[in-house]
């Protein structure tokens, strides 16, 4: 509950809508839930009788569907190693070839003829290379739809937010488990609501909206969070415009960002109704009325963790870069200045849908692509190519000059024809530009929305579309926006205790080391040149963890030992024994102000707990950054912790029988996720699952 306005970053609002307290219960439990928390009510399973699920939980989830692309192979040796023979249920699976589709050499084809055969002899729904990336097939046939969960082995799976469906990433452990078993596991992170205001400008698309989210927000403020998207100016915004949104909130730092289900959204699915093939077994008018007449919204009082606004009036087109999308620019700024490109690019799940496509055709039509410029192009999936096509502005952009590629994800990850060389720039309607993502690490690599791309393709440089009319561009405004973080009370509220499961412990105590540091990766924690050893013994990777962070590590700690640290630990690389590596210096559990996604959910699949604790790392760095004390990179605190589980509460005392300096409200660990650990992770589990069958 949020009792207090705090102070925030960017304008302060001090008064915001009551949808963001939760002061009275508007359901029927009592207890009000946000759209996320709704959603995850749905699909989670093996819940208390009565629980209502809030942000923070822990939950065993038995998603609508499953994704997995070209990791289909490795995701099918891990399944079939865990001694897995048959897919639960294999309408919740789907199979697509999207990644490496240019690749013709004998190895890739077998790969992907051994997932083509893999998934027949299973019986899943399976999309061949060609038909079209992943995400994009998702949408298209109905298994990302309004109010399912839908997961996918690909960071991008947040899209399915765009059609009112929480899509979320998972990691390959996870994809074996949902086809062995059914279910995984899931966090319910804090969840973010950003109202959208206004109207889009002429000229201004949803590329843009989230071209100025990364970099008007670019300080970690959502990392880690569900984002709900709401406003006035949802209303004005199209569907493939929320799914390039939605798309980008990956880059953002979200684990989801999802729109709610309106008349734009239901008037889209009307018209998907008639253009598809009927019966279609997901998307029919008898599925489209169900989501019509039975709304699920956010109760008028749920709770969220912090509200941003975006005016969206105050947007003019926006370029992300180079290199980061933490850098935002008006376009108006870097037109004056006259950059040359080297390299267009019209492809990926964030912006190849047919309205991309016509926008691109509209903008290039009755030009040619500048000399010396490459413009590449490739659809969202065979379907989108059809349509575009079909109404002639594939036509246009071919006669343009553009270079036509296969459906698929190509260049946007670095792979196939048209990359990057050293000293180019490239311009891109994709979602990505880290350095060297496509191509080399010595190329400068912008974001930018389909007509801008198209116009810059032609000029030869980053520019307007006005421009290839001979007219002046635009002059940028500054964008409002906002943002109000409420103040979280240290305390516990009084709750229902939980079940302990036999085995698992009611409470787990220990000292507290602080590691005073944000963005620990995961080379720090577990050096990366014992990454691929297959042979490391558990005692040496006791003695070499969080060696690249400090060499002195091992001597400054002991077993039973809690760390603590700052924010984004555990970011970088999906290396699992980052936090096998803490296990076996006999640590149970790692405390911080946040933790990276994917070494969160590594942690668990491991059976090594992890509790986002904010208040605890500010309360320790007032501690020792005050003048004249002194601390270590490893500092032993003296301070204990005690998590008291059946109680879902952390109370920390200055000594072993100190004082109380701290109790703190945490996430319900559930019987299901109490299995997971008991059986030394979600392996284990699913091993066990097998076995009872």
């Amino acid at each position: 509950m949020f009792r207090k306005p705090a102070l925030s970053f960017g304008r302060l609002q001090t008064n915001w809508s009551n949808s963001l307290r939760r002061t009275l219960a508007t359901s029927s439990s009592g207890i009000p839930q946000n759209l996320t928390e709704k959603i995850v009510q749905k699909y989670a399973v093996g819940l208390a009788p009565g629980k209502v699920v809030q942000s923070g939980d822990y939950v065993s989830i038995k998603p609508s569907h499953c994704m997995s692309h070209d990791n289909s192979w490795p995701v099918a040796m891990k399944f079939m190693g865990l001694g897995a023979t048959r897919i639960k249920d294999n309408r919740q699976v789907v199979m697509t070839l999207d990644h490496d589709v240019q690749n013709k050499t004998e190895k890739n084809l077998l790969k992907y003829k051994n997932i083509e055969n893999f998934a027949k002899k299973q019986g899943v729904d399976f999309y061949p290379a060609g038909r079209g990336i992943g995400h994009q097939i998702m949408v298209e046939e109905g298994y990302a739809f309004p109010y399912n969960l839908t997961v996918a082995s690909d960071s991008h799976s947040n899209t399915y937010g765009g059609v009112g469906c929480l899509g979320t990433p998972i990691v390959r452990t996870d994809a074996a488990s949902i086809w062995a078993t059914g279910q995984t596991w899931w966090q319910i992170p804090p969840v973010a609501q950003v109202e959208l205001q206004g109207r889009l400008p002429a000229g201004v698309s949803g590329k843009d909206v989230i071209v100025a989210l990364c970099g008007v927000f670019n300080n970690d403020e959502v990392l880690n969070h569900a984002i709900e998207f709401v406003g006035d100016g949802l209303a004005h915004l199209s569907v493939d415009e929320r799914l390039t949104i939605a798309n980008m909130t990956t880059e953002w730092g979200a684990l989801s960002g999802l729109f709610p289900v309106d008349d734009v959204l239901i008037n889209w699915y009307k018209e998907r109704v008639q253009r598809l093939p009927q019966p279609h077994p997901r998307v029919s008018e008898q599925s489209v009325r169900n989501i019509e007449e039975n709304v699920i919204e956010a109760d008028s009082n749920a709770v969220y963790a912090k509200k941003l606004t975006l005016d969206l009036d105050s947007l003019s087109p926006y370029v992300s870069g180079p290199n980061s999308v933490k850098i935002s620019t008006a376009l108006a700024d870097l037109a004056a200045q006259n950059l040359k490109i080297h390299k267009a690019y019209l492809v990926s799940c964030t912006n190849s849908r047919l309205s991309d496509i016509d926008a691109a055709a509209n903008v290039i039509r009755g030009h040619k692509v500048a000399e010396g410029v490459e413009f590449y192009i490739g659809a969202a999936s065979s379907n989108v190519q059809a349509d575009a096509e079909a109404n002639g502005s594939w036509k246009t952009l071919l006669d343009a000059g553009a270079i036509p590629l296969p459906a698929g994800c190509g260049p946007c990850i670095g792979l196939g024809a048209g990359l990057l060389k050293d000293g180019e720039v490239g311009i891109s309607a994709t979602n990505r530009n880290f350095k060297g993502r496509m191509g080399s690490r010595d190329a400068l690599a912008y974001l930018a929305s389909p007509e801008v791309v198209a116009a810059s393709a032609a000029l030869g440089r980053m520019g307007f579309p006005e421009e290839l009319e001979g007219k002046a561009f635009p002059a940028a405004d500054s964008i409002r926006n906002s943002i109000t973080i409420p103040k979280v009370e240290a305390t516990a509220e009084a709750t229902t205790a939980g079940d302990i499961l036999p085995g698992f412990p009611e409470s787990i105590e220990g000292e507290l080391v602080l590691c005073d540091a944000d963005n620990i990766n995961t080379d720090a924690i577990y050096p990366g040149k014992y990454t691929y050893q297959d042979d490391v013994p558990r005692e040496k990777m006791a003695e070499v963890c969080m060696e690249n962070y400090d060499p002195d590590f091992g001597k400054k700690t002991k077993a039973g030992d809690i760390i603590i640290s700052g924010f984004n630990f555990g970011t970088g690389s999906s290396r699992e024994q980052a936090a096998t590596a803490i296990l076996a210096r006999d640590m149970r559990m790692v405390i911080a102000g946040s933790f990276g996604n994917i070494f969160s959910r590594n942690s668990i699949n491991n059976a090594l707990l992890t509790l986002e604790i904010p208040a605890l790392i500010n309360m320790l760095r007032e501690k020792y950054n005050k003048e004249g004390v002194t601390k270590d990179i490893t500092q032993r605190t003296g301070w204990f912790v005690k998590y008291d589980v059946k109680n879902s509460t952390v109370t920390v005392r200055d000594g072993p029988e100190g004082p109380v300096v701290l109790t703190q409200k945490v996430g319900e660990l559930g019987k299901n996720l109490q299995e997971i650990i008991v059986k030394g992770g979600l392996e284990g589990w699913v091993k066990a699952e097998i076995q009872k069958k």
